[in-house]
């Protein structure tokens, strides 16, 4: 069974950007075949930040997490291919980096839960409303690759 064309949203944690790892988390996904369609800097306020984990609402861990993601600016990126959504969640790794797979993001680069460098979108359902929320449709390109054929079958 071939997996559709997705769109998923990845977010380069302010760990990420302070440790100097966005090229190396962006290489990653380029690698697997993936197609950058958006991308931009931004500091999250703590309303955005609300939304974005609005699933996370009541846990324990919620205000540290509102707290962290707001500490320093994130880039955020809408990324296309094949399965996008499962592609990006297995090469992210495990939320734990204890846990996490050797030749996943986490797994070769992270060191703590809480500091875990990457954000995907779990499902295709959530990746739609996560893209809604930090770009408008306008900011989001499906530009040619020619080296489309060479990626995926079809």
């Amino acid at each position: 069974m071939t997996r559709e064309v997705e769109r998923t949203l990845v977010l380069a944690k302010p760990d990420a950007l302070q440790r100097g790892l966005l090229g190396e988390i962006i290489s990653r996904l380029e690698r697997r075949g993936l197609k950058l369609v958006a991308i931009k800097m931004l500091q999250m306020d703590e309303e955005m930040a609300r939304r974005h984990y609005a699933a996370h609402q009541g846990k324990p861990f919620f205000p540290g997490l509102v707290r962290f993601i707001t500490s320093a600016p994130v880039v955020a990126m809408v990324w296309q291919g094949k399965g996008a959504v499962q592609v990006v969640r297995a090469l992210m790794g495990k939320t734990d980096p204890q846990q996490a797979a050797p030749g996943t993001i986490r797994g070769d680069l992270g060191v703590d839960v809480g500091r875990n460098l990457i954000h995907g979108s779990d499902s295709v359902e959530t990746a739609e409303g996560e893209c809604a929320l930090f770009f408008r449709p306008e900011e989001i390109y499906d530009w040619p690759r020619s080296l489309e054929p060479w990626i995926t079958e079809g």
